[in-house]
């Protein structure tokens, strides 16, 4: 009998159908895999799993008994627990106040339960995991990697017996992920069931037993995976196989040095980033690479005006740079952030005035001292058209997207206007294997159009494919430039603190 199973569950949201008729099951002791493209139903299934979201028709069942969710306590309370990727702690409480927010409400609630209790359990929990946690720690100032393991605790508070866990390594580093993954083998030899859900097709054939493939809302695959390879995964995922993004023919006559360099940065110094010296050429793709945390987060912040670098400076073309956001957009650099929900939107605001910020000052769009409301939902439905946001249309808020369609966004918004320099920090990250091939795309057409690209990427697989010269940070300082056919193994030693 299967620990949790969903039989015909539909969810419409309006006219549109998220999830159609999907049949879903869960063992006890397995580790289940859902893949599909960003919009596929994924969330929507798992929020319905969780107690966020109610289908419209259909039923679900835990331990062969019919259940209903009228909210996540009422999931909770059925031994359903779920970690989000993106996670729901108070930044500025410590770590044992943010377990006491989610105390069980049969205990008498965060009002109620002693804080001694909570931390006696959680410290149990974590000590049968092998973790060491510091309690009386902020929970904001600890490393994404300590925050995930608080939201596992949180989801095993209790009776749990199910655990869903929404695109986990996402935020994590490559050196996070094995330690999850072991986590995660150690809940499932408990007989926890485990559903898994990433983009990240090699997570997927190493960690699950069983993957269930989701697209347009249905099930479209279930699969053993020990019978699959990633070309099988993909194929279904998106209906047919994903190769790399090949270089437009147009950018052949454009590439390194062809024009004079559009961007031009000199002696960059801020925080861990020590004088920094390099330039990019119309049509070409500087890609940087490095272990995330050796400086790549200050060179975002200087280039996309976020921050005032403490001595150096950045030119486009022969103009300098001035530190401010308003004075990138109107040097005509286009900037995709790292983190599309708190840098790239304003998830309470519509689509359309998403797609206007950066614009409203431009005459096209104003009437005297008001904006042109009409002008600029056009303007927003020709880049839902141009750039494939799947969305309801113009006026839906942008937190009701997918992942993938809210990078979309981002990416239109920064890629509409043809800029001269195009700034763009992880991408892809959090983002399927057809999203992903789209983001390439999006970055190809804007190269083949003359943009100079400065990609930064913890994904050497994705700085590698794009890239016309490969740049290695290290401790701030550029270990060198090199050709994206340069040996794994010479990068990994320039990653590690070699020269060049």
């Amino acid at each position: 009998m299967p620990l949790l199973e969903a039989r015909a569950l539909t969810r419409r949201f309006g006219s549109f159908t998220a999830l159609d008729g999907v049949d879903f099951d869960l063992r006890a002791g397995e580790i289940h895999a859902v893949l599909g493209e960003n919009g596929a139903g994924k969330s929507t299934l798992m929020n319905v799993l969780s107690g966020l979201l109610r289908p419209s028709t259909g039923e679900l069942l835990i331990d062969g008994q019919s259940v209903r969710f009228a909210s996540p306590a009422d999931a909770n309370a059925q031994g359903i627990g779920m970690v989000h990727q993106h996670f729901l702690l108070v930044p500025p409480l410590s770590v044992a106040e943010n377990l006491l927010l989610s105390a069980d409400k049969a205990k008498g609630g965060p009002l109620s339960w002693p804080l001694k209790s909570v931390l006696t359990e959680a410290q149990a929990l974590a000590k049968s995991l092998g973790w060491s946690l510091p309690w009386d720690a902020l929970a904001g100032s600890l490393p994404v990697g300590t925050q995930q393991r608080i939201e596992i605790l949180k989801a095993l508070r209790g009776q749990t017996k199910i655990l869903i866990f929404d695109e986990p390594t996402a935020v994590l580093t490559p050196t996070e992920t094995p330690e999850l993954f072991a986590t995660l083998r150690q809940l499932a030899a408990e007989g926890k069931g485990i559903v898994f859900i990433s983009h990240k097709l090699d997570e997927v054939l190493a960690l699950s037993e069983r993957v269930t493939v989701l697209r347009r809302g249905k099930v479209v695959a279930r699969l053993a995976t020990a019978e699959c390879d990633a070309g099988m995964l993909a194929e279904a995922m998106v209906g047919s196989n994903l190769s790399p993004t090949p270089l437009p023919d147009s950018c052949s006559s454009l590439g390194k040095g062809a024009g004079g360099e559009v961007l031009t940065v000199q002696n960059l110094t801020l925080g861990k980033l020590k004088n920094l010296s390099f330039s990019v050429a119309p049509g070409e793709i500087l890609g940087f690479a490095g272990v995330d945390g050796n400086g790549q987060t200050e060179l975002a912040d200087c280039l996309s005006g976020m921050r005032k670098p403490e001595s150096g400076e950045i030119r486009v073309g022969a103009m300098r740079l001035s530190p401010a956001p308003k004075a990138v957009r109107e040097a005509q650099i286009g900037v995709i952030p790292a983190d599309r929900q708190k840098r790239g939107l304003a998830l309470s605001m519509t689509l359309t005035e998403n797609l206007t910020l950066g614009v409203q000052d431009s005459p096209e769009f104003r009437k005297s001292i008001f904006l042109n409301a009409k002008a600029l939902r056009a303007r927003a439905e020709q880049l839902i058209q141009r750039f494939d946001i799947r969305t309801e249309g113009p006026e839906s808020r942008a937190s009701s997207l997918s992942g993938g369609n809210q990078q979309k966004v981002v990416i239109a918004r920064a890629l509409a206007g043809e800029p001269k320099v195009v700034i763009a920090v992880n991408p892809t990250r959090g983002l399927d294997v057809g999203a992903i091939s789209y983001v390439h795309t999006a970055l190809r057409e804007a190269q083949a159009a003359g943009a100079a690209i400065v990609l930064i990427s913890t994904e050497l697989d994705e700085v590698l494919t794009l890239s016309d010269r490969v740049a290695v940070l290290f401790e701030g300082k550029l270990r060198g430039i090199v050709a994206p056919e340069t040996p794994r193994e010479e990068l990994g030693r320039l990653m590690g603190g070699a020269a060049a």
